[in-house]
């Protein structure tokens, strides 16, 4: 049973606001989030790292200040660009002198609307979208397509870092419903563009095409023409959906797939299935 200084501070004076400098700090600080990433307790150790600065300045009693720590050292999981949107909240309510119990039960809630929102404004829609644009630069012989890349994701990510940490300090508590209220709609539309990119960049640049033409006098069989005649970008299609179908219903992981497609273009290559510049150890022609 957590003893009763758990629960509450000793000290419940509200400290002092803290500075810009502090807030800085911490949102430095919040690009070592996963770290010490493990699967007991996630980014615990990464967030309280992150954190520290500021519980430093608020607990000036050494037994308030452990008893911070060792609640902000519980599992967390959030999303590694939206860290310090959390971590204002977090602070605003230490900075009251809250109850203890109260804050860890707003940042548990919020992880959720964080980690939906995240995964689906950044990985599922800004990432592929950034890297399709880069990509398609480097492709076609621009060494400023990963420059540019990095470039991107590195100012979207600073940018979103200081400014949610200034931002969500100033507001605490409120920025919770702000976020909530109409975090349903945000993630499911934003999961919706996630999903119409993914599927662009298959049919885009998802390019393994069958090298396979089987002479038929004046008339060869051509297998990706006919292929290209039913549906084009078929082969890509297909590979998706099979890596879809084994994370859904085998546990694949997406190593797994990785690893499985690296095999698949291996032995493709070998047996001059694949289209490519290679020369194939077996011809169909």
């Amino acid at each position: 049973m957590e003893s009763k200084e758990m629960l509450q501070y000793n000290d419940l004076t509200p400290a002092q606001p803290l500075d810009q400098k502090t807030l800085n700090k911490m949102a430095i600080r919040s690009m070592f989030l996963q770290a010490s990433f493990n699967y007991e307790r996630f980014q615990a150790a990464g967030w309280l790292y992150s954190i520290l600065p500021g519980l430093e300045k608020i607990h000036t009693n050494k037994e308030d200040l452990a008893a911070s720590m060792t609640h902000n050292m519980e599992f967390l999981n959030v999303m590694p660009f939206l860290p310090t949107l959390l971590m204002g909240i977090v602070l605003s309510m230490e900075q009251q002198k809250a109850d203890i119990n109260t804050i860890r039960s707003v940042r548990v809630a919020t992880m959720g609307p964080l980690a939906g929102i995240g995964d689906s404004l950044i990985w599922f829609t800004l990432v592929p979208i950034t890297a399709a644009i880069t990509a398609n630069m480097a492709i076609n012989g621009s060494f400023l397509g990963p420059i540019l890349f990095f470039v991107i994701m590195f100012t979207i990510q600073m940018v979103m870092r200081f400014g949610l940490m200034n931002w969500s300090y100033s507001i605490g508590e409120k920025a919770v419903t702000t976020l909530t209220k109409s975090g349903k709609e945000f993630t499911n539309s934003a999961s919706i563009l996630g999903i119409i990119i993914v599927g662009a960049l298959t049919a885009s640049f998802g390019g393994t095409s069958m090298k396979v033409v089987i002479e038929n006098g004046d008339s060869p069989v051509d297998f990706q023409a006919i292929l290209d005649n039913i549906l084009p970008g078929f082969i890509p299609l297909v590979l998706t959906l099979m890596c879809f179908w084994l994370i859904k219903k085998k546990n694949f992981s997406a190593v797994k797939c990785i690893g499985l497609l690296l095999v698949l273009g291996i032995v493709g290559a070998v047996f001059g299935i694949w289209s490519g510049d290679y020369a194939p150890l077996v011809s169909w022609y």
